[in-house]
């Protein structure tokens, strides 16, 4: 079977129960930009997503992500204890600018403007052996992040 070499990741999917809340969160938190937004869907994406209202895709660099809700979301997180993504990681350019997510990240939960799904904090940052820099953080529905500086590109 042939690689994938050129296989990479197109989007991440965000269900939420709140729609708004979550678009604004991503927005200011990530200084995501709002790339289009749907509300019709195809006879599969309905059959999948029983319930789908709207859809919106925002980027965050080169990464993109769908934010939709759905009509009878029970607003309950995944079980942790079951198969899930456990995170999904983004890098960002520099050391410095892990410890500013992180103060932005308190100052919006502070802010009282936005539901959090959950009460953690974001970790402290961390760095391992090889110089490796992440902050972990939930957003509003409660899904992990990890933000990573990598030095010297990849690994």
């Amino acid at each position: 079977m042939p690689q994938l070499a050129s296989t990479r990741i197109h989007h991440l999917g965000v269900q939420t129960a709140d729609l708004d809340n979550c678009l604004s969160w991503y927005l200011e938190f990530f200084d995501a930009e709002k790339k289009w937004e749907l509300d019709k869907f195809s006879d599969l994406t309905v059959s999948r997503l029983p319930g789908i209202r709207r859809l919106i895709e925002i980027a965050v660099g080169d990464v993109r992500i769908h934010l939709f809700d759905r009509a009878g979301h029970n607003e309950k997180p995944a079980d942790p204890e079951g198969f899930v993504f456990q995170h999904a990681c983004i890098t960002v350019a520099s050391p410095a600018e892990l410890a500013v997510r992180r103060q932005k990240w308190i100052e919006l939960y502070e802010s009282g403007r936005f539901a959090f799904a959950r009460d953690d904090q974001p970790t402290d940052i961390v760095v391992d052996d090889d110089g490796v820099h992440s902050l972990y953080l939930f957003d509003v529905n409660g899904l992990e992040y990890e933000l990573t500086y990598i030095p010297d590109g990849d690994r």
